[in-house]
């Protein structure tokens, strides 16, 4: 999303407001689709448990690290989970395209290869996720399935949704697209099993549970080596980010003791050499989604890498959901989980 509408949208006014009439239809829409699910047309069964990882707004969540943590935490529980993604920005040849960390980022798009080169699960992209389901199902490649910005893809049967909205932002300025950020109507919150805010709490959210993304380590974009997040304290860095919201990213170098030059760029922005070129005596430091992008066309770089975590409360009540679906591993489960 680009920063011009990032200002228009997430601010507390509604500069577009002349557009209202498309709001009205895409809202007309929206409201549709979703009554349609709800009332009959629930989307094709996978054959395999459906975990929704999304959100109702435009714009980056956190939806990623958290779906990172999630896999993590079933295949704790004896699962073998399957991420699916819409590979946006990728051009694969043939679809569905299984990702790993050798698939180039041009066909698979960044996200998917950063999760896959992360997670260690199996990644299938394609636009259409019922097929992905079907072929994750058909091949074996696991046992339940994670869908990465799933939430409005209803073709798609789901046994369990997870909302993530940034606490920082919010629902914006509380219109439908074009005129705010809203790709479904906020009531779209109380029907979902669990709610996550990134960064904070939301007073008008009772029982959501607050997410935070703790830097870990850094990690040579070329090499490999690493370094702990300390390391920055007194670091001039030029910060790159090509992600959905670039501040959350330079107010966390900022956190960590760097001299910050920012450097946003618009999410999945296809770098250039040019656009890696830290000023003299700065570092550059980007994220992980945008170091799988950059790693041939910069020799000296850093990416930093965060962890999602979450209270004990919300793998409980997600433990609890699954539960009661009747969704469980064939190995035995594990009570508690700290994120």
């Amino acid at each position: 999303m680009s920063q011009r509408l990032d200002r228009l949208w997430y601010g507390s006014n509604r500069p577009l407001w002349w557009l209202w009439p498309l709001a009205w239809l895409f809202r007309w829409v929206a409201r549709r689709r979703y009554r349609a699910y709800r009332t009959g047309h629930r989307g094709e069964e996978a054959g395999l448990p459906v975990i929704v990882v999304g959100n109702i707004t435009v714009g980056g969540t956190g939806k990623s690290p958290l779906v990172l943590t999630l896999v993590t935490w079933l295949a704790e529980q004896g699962w073998r989970p399957v991420i699916l993604s819409r590979g946006y920005g990728g051009d694969p040849e043939t679809l569905p395209l299984v990702v790993t960390p050798q698939t180039p980022v041009d066909e698979s798009g960044d996200e998917p290869a950063m999760l896959a080169l992360t997670s260690g699960c199996p990644v299938v992209v394609d636009p259409r996720r019922v097929r992905a389901a079907r072929y994750a199902r058909e091949h074996d490649l696991g046992d339940i399935l994670v869908c990465d910005d799933g939430l409005q893809h209803y073709a798609l049967h789901r046994d369990l949704e997870i909302a993530v909205l940034d606490a920082a932002r919010g629902l914006g300025n509380g219109a439908p697209i074009p005129v705010g950020p809203l790709r479904e109507e906020p009531a779209r919150l109380d029907s979902v099993d669990l709610v996550v805010t990134n960064g904070g709490t939301l007073p008008s959210l009772g029982g959501a549970h607050e997410m935070t993304l703790a830097p870990s380590r850094l990690v040579h974009v070329s090499s490999g080596d690493e370094r702990g997040p300390g390391w920055l304290a007194g670091q001039s860095v030029s910060a790159v980010a090509g992600i959905g919201n670039p501040s959350r990213f330079f107010e966390t170098l900022r956190e960590l003791g760097a001299r910050v030059n920012e450097r946003p760029f618009p999410d999945h922005h296809p770098f250039s050499a040019s656009d890696l070129t830290p000023a003299p005596g700065e570092t550059l430091v980007m994220t992980a989604k945008d170091a799988v992008k950059c790693r041939e066309r910069t020799a000296d770089a850093w990416y930093l890498a965060v962890d999602a975590r979450l209270p004990k409360a919300f793998w409980r009540q997600l433990q609890q959901q699954l539960s009661e679906r009747g969704i469980r591993p064939s190995a035995p489960t594990r009570e508690d989980h700290d994120g």
